[in-house]
């Protein structure tokens, strides 16, 4: 038996019910089940990021059902339901790729060549910042979301502000100014002021997000990667330490920790 899209709103439905429900999804409301949400949206990307199919799949059924937490919630109070969540999005990619569907139907098709990816992105952009106008958000930086992870905030404020020509002409000039902002920083440590460190660090992280960004790179993603890279290299150093019977604690440790490091460095951790 394949089970459907309708089968998983009667079973929501179903561990809503306040006499035969669950007594835990009853307790949830849309912010308290936030947190599992993002939980969710982190595991799948780690699994897409591992390349593990069947993890993928699982991860997907289980962002979907958040969509659909938040559908039955909203439908408890009046709202809205799946059914305006599906169409919502089906009229905003309409909207949104005229290249393919020229009508605004999903039976029209383009008689014409596909425009090249300049053209789409810049139409893109043009639709979006109409939508935002009818939002009453003149600002292209309007909805950006403030909940995103600080990186992805950070890279996608700085695309809009490059959208008006607010942005560096040259990778070198980038690179110049992640250096500005070190020295700021060094300049904060010597005076030894917290708030001012504070903010000067914020600044080479921003600065050092443009620089992935002009590099074509997504810093949230190469952050992760860096994450990943530390924790086996770390592991490692963890294994050999084990079976050596070596304390990190010890001061004649620090040069034997460094060479597993490199070690594992060596090794291609």
């Amino acid at each position: 038996m394949s089970y459907t899209i309708a089968d998983l709103q009667y079973l929501m439905a179903r561990l809503r019910d306040p006499e035969t429900g669950c007594p835990w999804d009853l307790k949830q409301t849309s912010l308290s089940v936030i947190p599992h949400t993002l939980e969710e949206v982190y595991e799948l990307v780690d699994a897409i990021e591992q390349g593990d199919s069947s993890q993928i799949q699982q991860e997907l059924g289980d962002v979907l059902f958040q969509v659909i937490f938040y559908s039955q919630l909203a439908s408890e109070q009046g709202q809205f339901d799946f059914s305006n969540v599906v169409n919502d999005i089906v009229e905003k990619l309409l909207r949104r790729h005229p290249h393919v569907f020229p009508a605004g139907t999903l039976e029209s098709r383009r008689e014409f060549a596909a425009p090249d990816d300049a053209a789409i992105k810049t139409r893109w952009e043009d639709i979006k910042q109409g939508e935002r106008l009818q939002k009453s958000q003149p600002s292209v930086l309007d909805d950006v979301p403030q909940a995103l992870p600080a990186l992805t905030r950070a890279s996608k404020l700085q695309k809009r502000a490059a959208q008006i020509g607010f942005d560096w002409r040259e990778l070198s000039q980038v690179v110049i100014a992640l250096r500005d902002e070190l020295e700021e920083l060094e300049e904060a440590i010597a005076i030894g002021e917290s708030a001012a460190i504070a903010d000067e660090m914020g600044d080479v992280l921003f600065s050092a997000v443009n620089l992935s960004r002009h590099l074509g790179l997504d810093a949230e993603a190469v952050t992760r990667h860096a994450c990943r890279k530390f924790e086996g290299r770390f592991r490692f150093v963890e294994s050999r330490c084990k079976e050596l019977g070596i304390s990190g604690e010890s001061e004649p440790a620090d040069q034997q920790l460094d060479l597993f490091w490199n070690e594992a460095k060596a090794a291609g951790l």
